[in-house]
């Protein structure tokens, strides 16, 4: 088998295996790097620490698929893991959008990726539910009709935008297992009672659920414990880079010292890691 069967099938035996794997979020190849040095079996590309990786807000459109893919093949190409993509709505309204997205990430080096049905509109945030589980379905045909499993996520974005509604969250859920998709994922689960009865509602499928959002402190036991197979990160490692980033400059700014070097990883050590 070539080098993306071989991550493929990998991949795929995370998502069958007993327990559940953590898939952390790097936004560029040295954190991909760093990441699979820990040991770390899979990744996962985060759209928002891309777009914040060059200035730009998440979720509004300031990407497009080509910057999304070529970050995404950069991550692919850094280490020998399987990668899946953050895809956001498939870069367009129309279910052929979405299987083209599928299509070009698997030339990207992709092994799996996310279709979300948020719509990037602000007066209309999530796209119609006929139309969400046609764009499903046409990204699992095109998902099909490749050489190798590449693990289609569908994705139900109602908690991220404004959307609280439990039961439509899960009747989305539900609808993309059925038109195909591989795994299942609503951003936002916030408690044990929510979390249960999203893997509940369309189990045997598996089920990837957030973690880093503050006011949550589920661990991975007590989430694999719930029946969750996958644990993703989104934007908090970047977002937690960010944060030291801010706060050693902020003590240069307002205190005029230089403590926070101390707590920076060494040269040698990054150099040592990026010479590999």
């Amino acid at each position: 088998m070539d080098v993306q069967t071989l991550r493929a099938e990998a991949f795929k035996a995370l998502h069958e295996r007993d327990g559940a794997f953590v898939m952390p979020n790097p936004w560029d190849a040295g954190s991909a790097k760093l990441l699979a040095a820990l040991g770390f079996e899979a990744l996962a590309s985060t759209s928002a620490g891309l777009a914040f990786s060059l200035g730009r807000p998440d979720a509004e459109g300031a990407l497009n698929r080509e910057e999304t893919l070529a970050n995404a093949q950069g991550i692919v190409d850094a280490t020998p893991l399987p990668v899946a993509a953050d895809l956001e709505n498939g870069f367009g309204d129309l279910p052929e959008d979405c299987a083209q997205t599928i299509l070009r990430a698997a030339e990207a080096g992709l092994v799996g990726g996310s279709i979300e049905d948020a719509s990037g509109c602000g007066d209309e945030p999530i796209y119609d539910f006929e139309l969400s589980v046609a764009r499903v379905r046409a990204a699992v045909q095109a998902a099909r009709g490749l050489a190798f499993p590449f693990m289609l996520c569908a994705r139900a974005e109602n908690l991220l935008h404004g959307r609280p509604d439990l039961d439509d969250t899960i009747r989305r859920l539900q609808a993309y297992a059925e038109a195909g998709a591989d795994v299942l994922y609503a951003p936002g689960l916030r408690s044990v009672d929510e979390i249960r009865a999203v893997v509940q509602a369309v189990a045997p499928r598996p089920v990837n659920v957030l973690m880093g959002m503050p006011g949550v402190s589920l661990s991975v036991n007590q989430l694999q414990d719930l029946g969750v197979k996958r644990i993703s990160v989104g934007s908090s490692l970047a977002r937690a880079a960010l944060g030291a980033f801010q706060r050693a400059a902020l003590e240069i700014r307002e205190r005029g010292t230089f403590e926070y070097g101390e707590q920076a990883l060494p040269f040698a050590q990054l150099n040592a890691l990026f010479r590999r």
